[in-house]
């Protein structure tokens, strides 16, 4: 599973770099998709099949499981890295997630998947976290 954080800024094409620790992770393609929070979410290719799986079996006539799909499966775009293990964001996803050509962008790890937010964003998520800290019982079976 990929885990840290490491900022990058986005070129003025909308790529980013992917670290190092990550790579191995998207070796055969990734699909990215619009994420909670306003970040990115990046998926390994064969983890994004089990999860369109997934989707194909939520209820049609929910209304709720309808406007899921719409907002993390429309947005979807699959991709790989380039010979500078860079990829491409498109223009809607960096729009969602505010990111700016230029501009500063972190690239985290998280089970299953990699999370790119703008800087920013990232910073403001991180602050309410540690301004409302989780519950102690919901880390009780994690760390003891």
């Amino acid at each position: 599973m990929p885990f840290g954080e490491f900022q990058y800024s986005l070129d003025d094409k909308g790529r980013v770099v992917i670290p190092q620790p990550f790579r191995e992770f998207l070796e055969d393609g990734l699909v990215l998709t619009r994420g909670m929070e306003g970040c990115l979410y990046a998926f390994p290719t064969a983890a994004w099949k089990k999860i369109e799986e997934q989707l194909i079996h939520l209820p049609l006539i929910d209304e709720k499981a309808r406007a899921f799909v719409r907002f993390f499966y429309s947005g979807a775009h699959k991709t790989r890295m380039d010979n500078a293990s860079r990829i491409l964001i498109p223009p809607p996803l960096r729009q969602f997630a505010g990111l700016q050509e230029g501009g500063e962008v972190v690239v985290a790890g998280a089970p299953g998947r990699l999370e790119i937010w703008s800087l920013e964003r990232w910073w403001q998520t991180i602050q309410k976290i540690m301004e409302n800290p989780p519950a102690p019982e919901a880390l009780k079976g994690l760390v003891g």
